[in-house]
């Protein structure tokens, strides 16, 4: 009885609305796992590693996977409707950690296949992630902010050389120096870091105590950083150098902070520009004057003709937010509403009805334009 094949997708184990990056970051993962060069003694290594290229082959060709997704794995089959074999999952392999000029990939490609030179380049640190909250206030005028981020930094005691004080340090005995360990497996030359010296080519006779040898210990550092004017919310900034130190006194990584803005208790923002609302009284709408609004930078006069009505907006030029990457600035939009009494004594009523009664319909042209537009849904029935 013929062997039911996996889903591509669980294979791969992506959704099956995974973006081709996803499906490619999977199979790298897995690919490297599973190759039958680093499995000898796996009998299942190279079947699992043809299902990954077979997954993968279709899962990144548009064609194919619209025919996957539609007809399952009947697509391919004798009849099926789809011409066209699958790739040499080698192939496929070599393709995706070789191509595309380097990068991840090629780093990937040639750690596995013995083409990184040899361990007198030092291992680079981490980079980290930190997530930083600041006000509007902040990110519209930029700021200064120090913040603590705990990762490993140089040691103290043996200043990230990993040695104690007088010991040698001389070259690896298991790699020679070359920071790699290099195997012969058919047409492949397998090459992986070496475990010994992990990659640097060179090991201390006396370890630092402090760092076990590591050249790198656990604590809190402060930074500082500065925050330009008119950043957006979710903007990256790198800080060089402020990752996590490298091992053995090799070159730190970077710090990226993602900057995430708070919400204002009056503004909303839009780009370079601010809204706010600001109730006014009917009796200002009506006959126009002025009022007071907020800004960032204190309080402003806004004109208000007489007339005005609810939910009008206004643009105060250049109240807004500078653009990050130059010195234009947004405009403040204010929607003005109009606020109705909600008591009203005896008085105040009589005057009311007294001036509603002066008025008629002449005084209210939007009430009016209504009712000659909805009189046909007002007639008796």
């Amino acid at each position: 009885m013929p062997k039911t094949k996996r889903d591509y997708y669980e294979v791969l184990g992506v959704a099956r609305g995974a973006s081709s990056e996803e499906v490619k970051r999977a199979y790298r993962k897995l690919a490297v796992k599973f190759h039958p060069d680093k499995n000898p003694d796996d009998p299942h290594a190279e079947e699992k590693f043809k299902e990954l290229g077979e997954a993968y082959d279709v899962l990144m060709d548009a064609d194919k996977r619209a025919a996957y997704d539609r007809f399952g794995h009947a697509a391919f089959e004798q009849g099926g409707g789809f011409r066209g074999g699958f790739h040499d999952p080698f192939d496929i392999f070599r393709e995706v950690f070789s191509g595309g000029g380097g990068g991840i990939a090629g780093n990937i490609f040639e750690t596995f296949f013995g083409g990184m030179a040899g361990g007198q380049d030092r291992q680079r640190g981490a980079d980290l992630r930190y997530d930083m909250q600041i006000t509007l206030e902040e990110a519209a005028f930029g700021t200064e902010k120090e913040i603590e981020v705990q990762k490993l930094d140089i040691c103290d005691k043996c200043k990230g050389s990993g040695a104690e004080g007088g010991s040698r340090t001389v070259n690896c005995p298991v790699c020679g120096g070359r920071g790699q360990v290099v195997s012969s497996r058919g047409f492949f030359q397998v090459s992986q870091t070496c475990p010994r010296c992990r990659g640097v080519g060179q090991v201390v006779e006396k370890p630092c105590r402090q760092c076990e040898g590591d050249g790198r210990v656990e604590k809190a550092s402060r930074i500082k950083l500065k925050i330009p004017a008119g950043i957006t919310d979710g903007s990256r900034l790198r800080s060089s150098r402020n990752g996590e130190a490298g091992i053995r006194g090799g070159p730190q990584g970077d710090l990226y902070v993602v900057v995430h803005i708070q919400e204002h208790k009056i503004f909303q923002r839009d780009e370079d520009n601010l809204y706010c609302e600001v109730p006014i009284p009917f009796t200002l709408a009506t006959l126009g004057g002025e009022v007071p609004v907020p800004t960032l930078e204190g309080k402003a006069n806004l004109k208000v003709p007489a007339g005005t009505q609810s939910a009008q907006m206004f643009k105060l030029r250049g109240k807004g937010i500078v653009h990050v990457n130059g010195h234009e600035r947004g405009d403040l939009l204010v929607r003005v509403l109009v606020e109705v009494p909600t008591k009203l004594n005896a008085e105040q009523r009589a005057k009311l009805q007294e001036f509603a009664e002066l008025c008629g319909d002449e005084n209210t042209p939007l009430r009016k334009s209504f009712f000659e537009r909805a009189k046909e849904f007002f007639r008796d029935v």
